[in-house]
């Protein structure tokens, strides 16, 4: 059998009338860049998080670097986040002109750790970012009273973990910001490229809508600015997909379930934890080989045997080549549970489309590589 990592096609084949739809109505309308379909969008997609201001921007990195100018925070300026994530949280820092300071994760959630932010924070301190990794939120109201302490603002990446929420707390709600990917692989994915700005802040709705236009909100009259816009095309077809992503996402949960139920045996790794109280949209569904060497053999084993597993994510940002360290970067403490996480994890196939027979074959192989390998 072979169990793909990505349900995309299967995903349209199943409301293909929808989108098609959208895309015609777009077609048809004349208006492809910040058009009506972009505003209906935008608007869908505000009333999702229950709050005031969403902004379609070009992907997910420059909702971060956009979010980051449009809150002031530039050269001299550091923002703390954590290194076991997509490289793109560092970068949009970086573009930004600021530093990008990096503490440990938590050993069991990945997500960053609150407990290591405040020996991070300095007089040039500005902002933390979060990353809603894997699809499970941060610990949100432990962030949020360090931030209040210190005066400090909080942008959630949450690129993985549309519709997830934590004990009490919703995604956008603790924060002064939250950014999001529309990349196709995302649980809400567009055919292409695509990010967005969600926010309470009538301030940083203006300034994100003035930056990704050319420094415009009308024909002619310019500051500074870029071009950074979700096009109608890609706004239609996530608007079509928007309605469904809480249903996906339960099928995300159930499959998760399953993983976990047939995988709780294993000896040589270990499986996703979920906090109490936490809705984790799994995003990926990330296992740890207890020993690091097992890691990239069990890969081959998985891939050998028909399963598109992958790892999310193998080098950490710190490890990158061309990681700016000094005036761009610097690391507060021990990344060690970071560290530990990049070397040991598979992320399994998991999209809401997979069939129980696709899961089933995955879990037996797991356990059969278990089995060989246990001691």
């Amino acid at each position: 059998m072979k169990v793909s990592f990505y349900g995309h096609v299967r995903q349209y084949h199943n409301i293909q009338s929808e989108i098609d739809a959208n895309i015609h109505t777009v077609l048809e309308s004349g208006e492809y860049v910040q058009g009506p379909m972009l505003k209906k969008f935008e608007k869908e997609l505000a009333d999702f998080h229950n709050l005031p201001y969403a902004i379609g921007v070009g992907n997910g990195t420059d909702a971060i670097w956009l979010t980051l100018m449009a809150l002031g925070i530039g050269p001299g300026d550091e923002v703390i986040t954590h290194p076991n994530t997509f490289f793109a949280t560092a970068e949009a820092i970086w573009i930004a002109g600021a530093t990008a300071v990096f503490v440990d994760c938590d050993p069991k959630t990945k997500c960053i750790d609150p407990a290591r932010i405040e020996a991070a924070i300095t007089p040039k301190t500005k902002a933390i970012i979060p990353v809603h990794l894997y699809g499970q939120c941060a610990d949100m109201p432990a962030i949020r009273q360090i931030a209040d302490r210190h005066n400090l603002l909080v942008i959630e990446d949450n690129a993985q973990a549309i519709d997830a929420h934590g004990d009490g707390f919703r995604i956008g709600h603790l924060s002064d910001a939250a950014t999001t990917s529309f990349i196709i692989q995302k649980n809400l994915g567009t055919f292409g490229d695509g990010g967005a700005v969600v926010t309470r802040r009538a301030d940083v709705d203006q300034k994100v809508r003035l930056l990704r236009n050319h420094g415009s909100n009308k024909r002619n009259v310019h500051s500074f600015g870029f071009n950074s816009r979700l096009d109608d095309l890609h706004a239609g077809i996530l608007s079509a997909k928007l309605k469904h992503i809480h249903a996906w996402n339960d099928l995300r949960i159930q499959w998760a379930t399953r993983y976990t139920e047939g995988l709780k045996t294993a000896k040589t790794f270990t499986l996703p934890v979920v906090r109490p109280g936490y809705r984790h949209v799994f995003h990926l569904y990330v296992i740890e080989t207890k020993d690091p060497a097992h890691r990239d053999p069990f890969l081959d084993f998985l891939t050998q045997n028909g399963i598109d597993a992958k790892t999310h994510y193998s080098i950490p940002i710190h490890r990158q080549a061309g990681f700016p360290w000094g005036k761009g970067a610097r690391i507060v403490g021990s990344v060690v549970n970071a560290e530990k996480n990049a070397a040991t994890c598979i992320s399994l196939p998991m999209y809401p489309e997979l069939e129980p027979a696709e899961v089933d074959y995955v879990i037996a192989k797991c356990l059969e590589w278990d089995k060989a390998h246990a001691h």
